[in-house]
């Protein structure tokens, strides 16, 4: 007796578990069905601005190939919503009415841009209306917008200073836009870097072309461009920031209302167990971006300081790729080999990258704290554990700054903007709770003149793609055994099929590869 399995959205995390469950469904142990609201199948979301500036298409987007799924035995329905979901029945309810009977139900309904409540914009979060000329760049169509602004040379207004945001502004700005950034607090990525780090990064986005208003706090958006568009970014002081395309870039919150439809706990996102089962609910599993692991067990340690979903796609793939192992031994009938199963493994802090043209950055853990800064440096410091220490350089006139936050040698935080080098050293080091030179200034030598030109070095035993948690070695053998363009590495390993912040690491690897052969 075969499983039915449903799964409700078909985004990135999605279709990995797609793929986790196939075997299970070419050999008749699970009747797989997926429900996407999109008309496409899936696709990198996080691309969508290389999509919108140009520098890639939306078939080297695309994740997922519903004909060639559907040939081998999946049911994929594409454009199509779900009204909610029957728990007492175990059933999906179709827009149309039609009922989808499950076994095991997997929520992958990811994210939702956040539009912030400004006048001229319908502030219902759960059906924002856009007027022409805004976008929050989330879907193909998005994409298309801003491919229309960027090849007329149109002016393009980036409301918020997240990573995604500063990417698109830059990548725009390239392409021959004029770009201005709108950012509330007193630096960009404000919630993730530390004061230095944010003006230096300000000032190397000026020099890239980029426009930057910050300790800005916008209150509307005024439509008296052409048949009624987008014109005008109004801000709380009384000034406006002239535009013809407002790119929203506010952050995601988690679509978590056919959960709370049909009454499962939600906190962030919807509340999940260390095996991914929604609480009280064996049936009913969340992945990816709308999933919050924090367990029912008040007295649970992990939980204890468990943060809401984190937004990227790396986490999401692991969860698929665990549970795409639990739900196939389900579908066997081992659901007590399933239980033995490891608990899925808590993610390590985030990184956040910026890689663009002309400016590269890097961050990480807590970088908060200066080197005088008494107070905090010895908060934490007791029974034997030792105090923080931080080291500062900084050469904000050639857009160069890095600062290393330790505890007994080992980072706990980092900044490292313009230096590509120390910046891959460094992240590698906290990756693996490595501790550091007790020289510190040997790690910005490695930026210094005497060093190569070039990307930063890499380490093929480290992570290269940290998305999907490809090493340099496993980019090295594909490369080895034929793989001559970044697209051939990603089919054959799945490294840069997420952010596409290692692109240039792959070509790297490729270029050194083939390079003998072309003297």
């Amino acid at each position: 007796m075969s499983e039915q399995i449903v799964i409700v959205g078909f985004g990135p995390v999605a279709a990995r578990l797609v793929d986790e469950l196939l075997p299970a469904v070419r050999s008749g142990r699970v009747r797989l069905t997926v429900v996407g609201a999109e008309a496409e199948a899936a696709y990198n979301r996080v691309l969508v601005a290389d999509l919108g500036v140009g520098r890639t298409t939306a078939d080297a987007l695309a994740l997922a190939d519903a004909a060639e799924l559907a040939a081998q035995g999946v049911d994929v329905r594409l454009g199509v919503r779900v009204k909610r979901v029957d728990r007492a029945r175990q059933q999906v309810l179709l827009a149309d009415g039609t009922p989808l009977p499950y076994d095991r139900l997997v929520f992958a309904t990811g994210s939702r841009p956040v539009i912030p409540n400004l006048t001229g914009i319908n502030p219902d979060p759960s059906t924002p209306v856009l007027p022409a000329g805004v976008t929050a760049l989330r879907d193909l169509r998005d994409a298309d917008v801003l491919r229309k602004a960027v090849q007329g040379g149109k002016r393009v207004v980036v409301l918020g200073g997240g990573v995604l945001g500063l990417e698109t502004a830059l990548a725009a700005a390239e392409e021959g836009a004029t770009v201005t950034v709108v950012h509330n607090g007193p630096h960009p990525l404000g919630r993730s870097i530390d004061r230095g780090g944010g003006a230096v990064l300000a000032a190397g986005l000026r020099r890239c072309g980029v426009r930057v208003a910050g300790n800005a706090r916008s209150t509307g958006v005024e439509h008296s461009g052409p048949d009624g568009g987008f014109s005008a970014l109004l801000l709380d002081d009384g000034s406006a920031i002239d535009g013809d395309l407002l790119v929203i870039s506010c952050g995601v919150r988690p679509r978590t209302e056919l959960a709370e439809g049909c009454g499962l706990p939600t906190g962030t996102g919807i509340l999940v167990d260390h095996r991914l089962r929604a609480h009280h609910e064996p049936h009913i599993f969340a992945i990816g971006d709308c999933a919050e692991v924090r367990c029912p067990d008040p007295g649970c340690a992990r939980c204890r300081h468990a943060k809401g979903p984190s937004g990227l796609v790396g986490p999401g793939w692991r969860q698929a790729e665990w549970l795409g192992g639990y739900l196939t031994l389900l579908a066997e009938g081992a659901a007590a080999e399933a239980e033995l199963l490891p608990a899925l493994p808590p993610e390590q802090p985030g990184i956040v990258v910026l890689k663009a043209r002309g400016l590269n950055m890097a961050v990480a853990g807590d970088n908060s704290a200066d080197p005088w800064d008494e107070e905090t440096l010895t908060a934490g410091a007791a029974a034997g554990r030792a105090r923080l220490q931080v080291s500062q350089w900084a050469d904000p006139e050639h857009g160069r700054y890095v600062k290393m936050t330790t505890r007994g040698g080992v980072l706990e935080g980092l900044v490292a903007v313009g230096m590509p080098r120390t910046a891959a050293e460094l992240v590698g080091l906290f990756e693996r709770g490595a501790e550091l030179p007790a020289d510190r200034s040997l790690l910005l030598r490695l930026d210094g003149p005497d060093q190569l030109a070039g990307t930063a070095a890499v380490d093929p035993a480290g992570t290269l793609c940290r998305c999907a948690g490809v090493s340099g070695a496993a980019i090295t053998a594909a490369v080895s055994a034929g793989c001559a363009t970044v697209a051939d590495v990603s089919k054959a390993t799945r490294a840069g099929t997420g952010c596409g912040g290692c692109h240039e690491d792959i070509k790297g690897l490729i270029e050194e590869h083939f390079s003998p052969a072309f003297p």
